[in-house]
Formats: structure tokens, C-alpha cells, sequence
């Protein structure tokens, strides 16, 4: 078992958050604290969960750096940094991931540089929401009702015009999977898969089913003529809506 957690925001005694922290005291106390609740003596991937703008990020790789020879750590990762702030942390504290939102919907670290830099660092590239919150896989439709607690009810992608409009991609992956004997959500992990041999997909589920169907990606061969055909159908597609809301944007810096 492999074990990736964060640190970078404040977090309250009652769970609220009082907005970004990645002071090096701060660090050292969310690691001192995951180490106790996991119960392992460390942790496989330490990411920074946003870039935090009051905190040099030099400063927050030499902790992690110094927490990696204390033992308590042993690869340090970044979640939704840019290409400089990448390159300045690796140069105190060797980068081993980077996080960051990626999918057929959300192809912005092919166009902000940060895929170009992972490759030329030799650094692993971690999409996160690879299923595009589960959009991706065919199961929301533009009438879907979401619980009161659920993120992408303040989502733009998510408001009900921007789904009606996205479901043209759906609908190509569908198709796709058709012939494949395979699920949308399959095409989609696959795809991002096909990209480079360092990009590690993590879609989230909270069913038994979806963690078993996930997998099954692994195992589809996207043909050249496949991917040609993803590439170009998608590139017709205009994406509707912004994939966050503008306040949590702005947290990632990009």
C-alpha cells in the first residue's frame, strides 16, 4: 500500500478552515498528526496541497526536504502548482508528483507547461478528477440533483445549461465504448493512460462497483486511429463552464 496524503490548509478544531497554510511550524504539525492517525511511521508521498503565496515555496521544500531525512517522509509532492513554482521547489527538494486536475474536460496542463516540465524533470504527473467528477462517466444527465453538501452544485461545469451543453462528449465516449465492450468511464481513464507512461490517473469512488470497473481500463488497448479519433472529436467540443469556482481558482494560482 502506497500512502499519499497533504498539508496547506487550516484546518479549525470544529473542521472549518481558516484558508491556506504552509508554514514550515504548520507542516511539521499536520505530518506529526498523519503520521499518529495512519499509523505508520511514513508517509509514501507528502504533497502541498495548494501553493500557499504568503510562504516562499523554498521554504516549504527544504521542511520537507528536512522531514524526508528525518524519516517521517519520503517523497514530496505538489497539487495544482505551476511550471516555475514546480521548478523552484525541485531545485531545494527533488519533486516526485505533481497533482493536478486533468481529463478529456480539463486540459490545462497540456497548455499552462506544467506536463512539459514534469517531462523534462522526470517527474510523475497525478491527474486528479480524471472522470471529470464523475461527469465523464455518463451517469449525471442535466436534470441529475446533486446532495446540499456536494462541491459541484457551486461548480460552473456542473450549473444545469453547462451539463445539457457537455454532454456531447459524453455521448462521443459512449459511443466509443460501444464498440470497445467497455464503460465511458473506461475510455476516458484509458485515454489519459495512452498520454505518457508517468501519468498516474486517481479516480475517487465511493462504490464497490466503481473500484472495480476502474481497473478494467487498464486492460483496453486504444488503437492510434482511437486516439485520433478522441483527439479530434473533442477538439470540436467547446467545454462549458470553468472547472472550479473562481475563488477556489484563484487558491490554485494557475
Amino acid at each position: 500500500m502506497f500512502i499519499a496524503t497533504k498539508f496547506g490548509f487550516g484546518i479549525n478544531a470544529d473542521g472549518s478552515r481558516y484558508g491556506l497554510d504552509s508554514r514550515p511550524g504548520h507542516i511539521r504539525q499536520v505530518t506529526e498528526a498523519c503520521l499518529t492517525r495512519l499509523k505508520v511511521d511514513a508517509i509514501d508521498l507528502l504533497y502541498q496541497h495548494r501553493v500557499d503565496p504568503r510562504v516562499p515555496i523554498e521554504d516549504v521544500a527544504g521542511t520537507v526536504r528536512d522531514l524526508i531525512a528525518e524519516g517521517k517522509v519520503k517523497h514530496f509532492g505538489l497539487s495544482e502548482a505551476g511550471a516555475g513554482t514546480i521548478r523552484r521547489a525541485h531545485d531545494v527538494q527533488p519533486v516526485a508528483a505533481v497533482q493536478s486536475e486533468y481529463s478529456l474536460w480539463t486540459r490545462d496542463p497540456e497548455e499552462n507547461g506544467v506536463l512539459a516540465v514534469c517531462e523534462e524533470l522526470a517527474i510523475g504527473f497525478v491527474p486528479f478528477s480524471p472522470l471529470g467528477a464523475g461527469f465523464l462517466t455518463g451517469k449525471i444527465g442535466a436534470e441529475t440533483e446533486f446532495d446540499s453538501t456536494d462541491f459541484r452544485n457551486r461548480s460552473p461545469r456542473f450549473a444545469p445549461e453547462a451539463r445539457a451543453a457537455n454532454l456531447v462528449l459524453v455521448d462521443l465516449l459512449r459511443g466509443i465504448a460501444h464498440g470497445k465492450g467497455a464503460t465511458p468511464a473506461q475510455i476516458a481513464l484509458a485515454w489519459l493512460l495512452s498520454r505518457k507512461r508517468w501519468i498516474v490517473p486517481i479516480p475517487g469512488t465511493g462504490k464497490l462497483e466503481r473500484l472495480e470497473e476502474n481497473p478494467g481500463a487498464d486492460e483496453l488497448e486504444l488503437t492510434p486511429d482511437d486516439l485520433r479519433e478522441i483527439e479530434e472529436a473533442v477538439s470540436s467540443i467547446p467545454i462549458q463552464g470553468a472547472r472550479l469556482p473562481e475563488a477556489v481558482l484563484k487558491l490554485s494560482g494557475l
